[in-house]
Parts: C-alpha cells; structure tokens; sequence
C-alpha cells in the first residue's frame, strides 16, 4: 500500500518515517532563560562601574552610600527585566502560523490530522482556503490557483497544473480555488519555507543605535570621572592632606560626575514609551528599537499587505462605447461605478450589464456579510468581480445555469463558459485581453449590434489596454457569442470590454509617506511583484520614482554600481530574499540607519539584518515576528509614522535627561574640586551627594522624560547615525550650568561658614537641590521656548518639581532626615536667597531660545516673540 500514492501511506509507515525526520515544524528557537535576561540587565558600563563603586564604598565602611547605589542598580535591573519577559511572553500569544489540522490520506482513507505528524511521502488534499502544510507535488489539480505571497511578495495568485511546471506546492501558501492533491517531499525545516527561517537565525542582531550611544557616553563619563578623581587624589596629596580624607573625596568627586540615575531613568523611559507604543497598536520587543527607528534613515517596504490592502479591486471598466471610474476598495461594496462623474447601475447600462455577467459567470468565488464584516472565499480576481457588480447592483447568476466549462490554464490564459439564458447558449469568456481578443471577430457597439473587429479597432483596443496596464492596472477581458453546442470552440466571439484591477494601497498610506518625507526619512518599496505594478503603486501612494529595479537587474550590478542606483529614487521588484539582504548592506554601507518592514517568511532575514526590524502582527509569519525588534498589531503601515515620531521624543527625551543629569553634576564637581583646591571643608557629604543624584535629580529627570513631542518633530531631519548624544552644544549647556551652579554654591558656602559648618553646608546642599530642580525647564526644548511648548503640558514634571522641593524642606526640617543629611534649619531669609538665586536659570535661558527665534523668523514677528517669552517668564 506504501507503494500505490492513491491510497496514502500506512499508518505503521508514518509512524516510522515521524521519528525518522522529526514533527513538521520549524526548529524553533530555545527561549532565553529568565536568569539571562534578568544578568544581561547588568551588563553596561554604567551599570558596572556603579557597582564598583558600591564595592568601594562598602570596603571604606561607607555603608549607606554602597546600599543606596545599589538600590538604584537592582532597580533599573527589575525594571528592564519586566519589560524584556513581558514583551516575550506577548510575542508569543501571537503565534499563530501553521493551520492546525491537514486532510490526508493514510490507510486508503481520509483523514484529519494534526500537521506536526505530516511526513515525506504523505497524500494531502487541499481545497479553497487550505494552507498549505509542507512542500508538495502536485498528482491532481482542477482550477488550483495558489497566493505565495507570504514566500515571494507576488499579490497575484499563481496557477498551478500538471505538467507545465508548476507542480511544487510550498509550505505556508494559501489555496485560493480549486482542488488539488499532492504527495509531501519535505516538511519543517528541510522545506523552502524552513531554509529561509534558518537564514534568518544566522544573523547577528547587533546592538542597537541607543546602545551604542549609551556605550560610547558610559565609556566617556568613566573616563573623564576616573582622570578627575586621580587629578584630584595627586593634587590633595601634593599639598599635604591626609590621603585617606583625599581618597574618600576622590571616590565622592567620581561619584558625583557618574549620572547614578542615568540607567535606571533610561530604561525607566523606553519601558513608558514601549507602553505608550502599545496603546498605538505597536509592540516593542527591544526596548531601545523605537528611539532606533526614530533615527532611521530610510523605511524598506514590502508592497503586498504593508502598502496595500493584499485585495484585488476594480478600479476601471472600459467598453467600446463608455468608459468608467469604480470607487471603493477591497471587498467592501460601499463604492459605486461611474461615467463622467454620473453613478451608473447595471440595470440602467447594457453594455455594462453585459461585461457584469460574463464576469459573474466566469467566476467561483463568493462574497458573503459576517459579523459586520466582508468575507471573499475564493481567487482574488473573481472575489474583485463579483464586488464589481455588488456596486453596480447586478444580480447573481444561477450557478445551475452553467452547462459547460473549460477552466483557466497558464497556456491559453483565459476562462470560458457555457450559460442557458433566455434567448438560449451563451458561451462566455474571460481572461487576458490578448487571448481574449484572439478569439473575437467581432466588437460590440453602443448600440448591442456588433461591428466588425478589424485591424484598425483591435489597435485602438489594444493602446487603451496598455495605456491602463502602464498604470499597474491587471487586465481582464471579456466576450461573449450564442452558440447551439456546449461543447464549442472558442472562436468568433464579440468582444464586450475589460476591467482593470490592483491591490489598492491602504487609504492611510499616502499620508504616512508624505509624513516621512518631511521628516527626513525616505520610503523605498522592496517587493516581489512585477515592476510596473511597484512602479505604479509607488507613484499612487506619493513615492518619487526614477527607475524600478528587478531581482535580474540586481545580479547584475556590482556593489559599487549598486550604491550609485541607491542614490536616486530607486526601488526594487521581483526581490528573493538575497537581494533583499543585499539591499539593507548596501544602505548600511552608504551611512544609512535602515528599518525593513514585512510580514512573510521571505522578509525575515532582511527584517534581522536591517537596524531594526518592523514584522506585520496579523498577517505576520512566527519567523517575521522573531526576526523582528517592533511588531504592528494592526499591520498598518501609518502606524510607523507614530512609531517614528515616538523614537524621536525618546531619543529628544534622553538627550534632554542626560544633559540635565550631567549639569546638575558637573555644579558639584565644580565646587568640589575648586574647594579641595581653597583648603576648606568639605562642601559636600557623600550623603548628600548621593541624596541629589539618586533621590531629587532621578525623580524629576524621569518625569523630564515623560515630555512630550515637539510641535515640529516630525519636521526635523533624522538625527545622524554617528549623532552623540551628548554632542558639542550639550556639553556647553553643561559647562555654563555647571559654572553658574558650582560658583554661586561656593559663595554660599564661604559666606555662610563664619555661622558654622553645618549651617554653610545646609545652604549650599539646598541651594544645589534648587538650582537643579529649576533649571530642569530650561531642558525641556534646546530650541523652543516654554510659550511654544507649553508651560502646564508636562504636568508629571510639575508634579516631581513640587514633590522633590517638598522632599528636600523635609532633609532640612525633619530630624530623621536632619540627621541622616547632617542638615540644620534655614530661616525664611535664607531661603528667599535661595530661590532669588534660581532666577537667572530659568530667565536667561528662555530669552536665549527667544531670541534665537526671533531671528529665524522675519523682523516683524520678532517683538511679539520677545513679548510673549516675556510674559510666559514672569507672568505664567
């Protein structure tokens, strides 16, 4: 029986062959371990030398510092440990890749099994709507049609038939008609499908763009904190002092530069903006992939399913007497059929009435309501033609008027049938215009009395037909004749017209590219599909195209002439997996920050290769989304825009916390080592070090972190991929900061002295805390005053302002803390010099960034500029 593949194999023989090749399934990934997530949340830099310096401190005896740092360490830990699991543990719900159970034939009998015991060898039946569970030969096939798009990005089904060819069947493509069986020649891994999922698990992810900026500062900031210290150590022993005083003092100067709270306010910001991107139907399985994509460069998108809405649409008809204008898209017959802006029905047209029906009669697919929504069961040209006539209000025909048949196949590429109608047979053809031509001699007239088709008429035919197919248009042509036999040839045929269709872009797509274009971000189209259609729907959805390139072209071109095409409006048709590999290299090499977007098998290992990878969530294969660093839940291709400009507010945020946390530090280091170097006490305790960068800074550079985007974000050029993010003019901003705060801190401390240490101490310890708490609004924008921004549109920044002012009143007035803080009370007096003293850092800053604006607009708008940073200065 094992020999004979009508009766299938024995279930004996199966068995033997499933522990022989293993269950059809992909070889999937061994989960990572909670223990190695929760470890490699301590593994940077930062994160390392605070560690070191809570070893330090405790072999000093410096007990509360080394608890206090670590508090901050095991927190950021925990809270990038919760994201990571939590966003795996989402990915996986979203398995859902392979259909459950195949029809097979074991024993002579049908039968439903799982598709993890499919083998070699097995007989598979597969109708309309099956998935195909492992790579097939065909043995029988009627009318298969098969989409394969989620393999090669072709949107248009592929005809499948004995002995032309197209007899391989291929796991994860759908049946779209027909009936078919097949013997399996290989399952899981070993399957095309499989090959390609290996591909994508041997790249290398790479750090992401933030992590290597993250890196590059760690290993600046440790630099520059360890010269300091040593500076600091070699100057106090010159001149005298104790070493151990001068070591301890070193240890607190190099605390003092290190940002303590700058990991945990990190990782604290990209949790709340991966959950920010997941109430806009994005999922973030990298918590540094957004503020990636907010720095890209160039978008590489698949067509099928991403641009478009993966459903065929009639967007045109043509007959020889009347021309006309479908609306709507997809399945949904809410559109209408238009002549010279006028809707027409069938009932009221017989020529379109005509064309109608022969499409109908042509035709097995089925559109039904359920549940609210538009279901189409059947090939995705037929399921456009009976919407077509939805539209047109045309009526079903009776599926039990069809005498005859002969289906479409690749060599003739047409379709015809035999219909009883009232006046008798009528055989009815569709299919390509040339072929369907082919069999006409005559046309039909606005009349309905046919004329000759000569010569001249076929011309003109023909140059309509090309005019449409040259605006990505696929073309159907239609034509009837009565006959008396229905078996007839296909021969003297009146020719009624054609409709031309296209997998329509998504309505939200011209936007979102437009969008991009003014920030800077180009869009390139990397599909599987023939150039014209690329070429068309790139133009449909506002691309700027020079050429379309196909998969053939590619091969021929070296890297160098490669990197020239990617200079102009270039994309890219007929891709296999390679090129687009091939693609993202290139862009990468040229300088480019590159994100890939796709949904198939066959997007993966560019999806990995690419700075960060954009998977389909719904129609997504399990190997996209692995492959994958974001996940869009409604596979919407707007959505990335809102992802685009959330990465850019993360990246503006962190810029913004880094700058604030380095200030705030650099006023301490400033006091501290001028002090060392006057000989007086210390100006500071490592308490109270520790109290300002890891209590009050922390605090109010996380809700400085929840800002919100600038008003012309998505107006700005992408950050450059080399970009520090504590570049030149951050470091100025933290220079003068630094000296203003450091200075002014000085002073206070030595013209308080006289009253005592503990009372100078206090002041200079309070005043520190003040300065920092209010210079966090000149950082909220380096380049918009707060009246443009919004003085009130931050309110978790107020509410930590508020919070960490009344936290450091009680270091001074509650005897815990008091005692903690080696803190005594200030008088009213003192702290109304404090606060006089804050004044310059949130004045000048604001006229700064006014008047830097007032000179970028013309002089007549310069006054009420200046007016109103005036007023939101002093008044608000």
């Amino acid at each position: 029986m094992t020999g004979d593949t009508r009766y299938g194999l024995t279930t004996q023989e199966a068995a033997r062959r499933l522990q022989e090749v293993g269950p059809n399934q992909l070889a999937e990934q061994k989960p990572t371990s909670r223990w190695t997530i929760l470890f490699r949340q301590f593994t940077s830099l930062l994160i390392l030398m605070l560690i070191a310096a809570a070893a330090i401190a405790a072999v000093l005896g410096e007990t509360v510092d080394a608890i206090a740092i670590m508090l901050v360490v095991v927190l950021n830990g925990i809270l990038g440990f919760v994201q990571e699991w939590r966003t795996e543990t989402a990915l996986s719900a979203l398995r859902s890749m392979l259909a459950s159970e195949a029809r097979v034939v074991r024993d002579g009998a049908q039968a439903m099994i799982d598709t993890r015991q499919i083998v070699p060898g097995d007989l598979v039946i597969l109708e309309g709507g099956d998935k195909v569970p492992a790579d097939m030969t065909l043995t029988t096939g009627m009318r298969l049609k098969v989409d394969e798009s989620i393999l090669t990005g072709e949107s248009v089904p592929v005809d499948k038939a004995l002995g032309d060819g197209t007899t391989r069947l291929f796991m994860g493509s759908n049946v779209v008609a027909g009936r078919a069986e097949g013997v399996v020649q290989a399952t899981g891994s070993n399957t095309e499908f499989g090959n390609i999922a290996e591909l994508t698990a041997s790249i290398d992810e790479g750090e992401t763009h933030l992590q290597e900026q993250l890196g590059r500062l760690a290993r600046l900031l440790g630099v520059i904190a360890i010269g300091l210290a040593g500076m600091v150590l070699a100057a106090g022993l010159m001149v005298g002092r104790p070493w151990q005083e001068m070591f301890l003092t070193s240890i607190a100067l190099a605390v003092a530069m290190v940002p303590e709270g700058l990991p945990a306010v990190v990782t604290i910001t990209l949790a709340l903006g991966a959950s920010a991107m997941l109430q806009r139907r994005s999922l973030v399985r990298r918590l540094q992939a957004v503020e990636t994509l907010g720095a890209a460069t160039v978008i590489c998108t698949d067509k099928t399913g991403t641009l478009t809405e993966n459903a065929m649409t009639v967007t045109r008809v043509w007959t020889p007497s009347q021309d006309y204008e479908v609306s709507g898209t997809g399945y949904d017959p809410a559109g209408h059929i238009a002549t010279h802006g006028k809707r027409v029905r069938a009932a009221d047209d017989a020529r379109l009435a005509e064309l109608i029906d022969v499409g109908l009669s042509c035709n097995h697919a089925e559109l039904s309501r359920v549940d609210d929504m538009w279901r189409m069961v059947g090939d995705p040209t037929e399921g456009a033609l009976v919407t077509l006539a939805f539209k047109g209000g045309a009526p079903l025909p009776d599926t039990a008027d069809r005498v005859a048949e002969i289906p479409f196949d690749a060599d003739r590429k047409r379709m015809s049938v035999v219909m009883q109608r009232d006046e008798g047979l009528v055989q009815m053809v569709k299919g390509a215009p040339e072929t369907v031509l082919d069999v006409c001699d005559r046309v039909q007239g606005a009349d309905g009395v046919p004329r000759a088709l000569s010569s001249d008429v076929r011309a003109e035919i023909e140059q309509v037909a090309a005019d449409m197919a040259s605006n990505g248009r696929r073309l159907l042509g239609f034509a009837k004749r009565a006959v008396t036999d229905p078996q007839a040839e296909e021969a003297g045929l009146i020719f009624l017209g054609f409709v031309g269709m296209i997998d329509p872009p998504r309505p939200e797509v011209r936007q979102a590219v437009g969008l991009c274009r003014s920030a800077g971000i180009r869009v390139m189209m990397i599909t599987g599909d023939a150039a014209p259609t690329a070429g068309a729907i790139a133009r449909e959805i506002g691309l700027e195209v020079d050429t379309v390139l196909t998969g053939a072209d590619l091969d021929t071109l070296s890297d160098e002439d490669l990197e020239i095409k990617l200079d102009g409006n270039t994309h890219f048709a007929r891709t296999t997996p390679a090129h687009k590999m091939r693609l993202v290299d290139a862009l990468q090499r040229r300088g480019n920050l590159v994100a890939m977007t796709g949904d198939g098998v066959n997007d993966a290992p560019a999806l990995r290769q690419a700075d960060i990878g954009i998977a389909m969530g719904q129609r997504g294969t399990d190997v996209a989304k692995d492959a994958s660093d974001l996940v869009l839940l409604d596979d919407n291709f707007a959505t990335i825009v809102g992802a685009v400009e959330e990465g850019r507010r993360q990246f503006a945020n962190i810029q913004r916390f880094v700058r604030y946390l380095l200030s705030s530090n650099a006023g301490e280091v400033v006091a501290i080592v001028i002090n060392l170097f006057l000989g007086g006490p210390l100006i500071f305790l490592a308490t109270q070090i520790l109290w300002m960068n890891l209590v009050t800074d922390g605090v109010t550079a996380v809700a400085l972190g929840m800002e919100k985007a600038a008003p012309d974000v998505m107006a700005q050029p992408p950050v450059p991929k080399d970009h520090p993010i504590l570049d030149a003019t951050g470091l100025m901003m933290i220079i003068c900061f630094g000296l203003y705060t450091g200075s002014v801190s000085l002073w206070l401390f030595y013209s308080h002295l006289h009253e005592g240490v503990d009372l100078a101490r206090t002041m200079v310890f309070t005043g520190m805390v003040l300065f920092e708490k209010v210079s966090v609004f000149a950082f909220r924008s380096f380049r918009l005053p707060l009246f443009r921004i919004g003085f009130f549109s931050n309110r978790p920044l107020l509410i930590a302002f508020a919070a960490m002012i009344g936290v450091q009143m009680a270091a001074i007035y509650w005897p815990p803390l008091q005692s903690l803080l080696h803190t005594v009370p200030l008088s009213m007096a003192q702290m109304g010099l404090l606060a006089l003293l804050t004044l310059p850092l949130l004045v000048v800053p604001e006229l700064l960034k006014a008047a830097r604006g007032a000179r970028a607009q013309g002089p007549s708008q310069r006054e009420t500029i200046l007016s109103m940073a005036c007023r939101t200065v002093f008044w608000r």
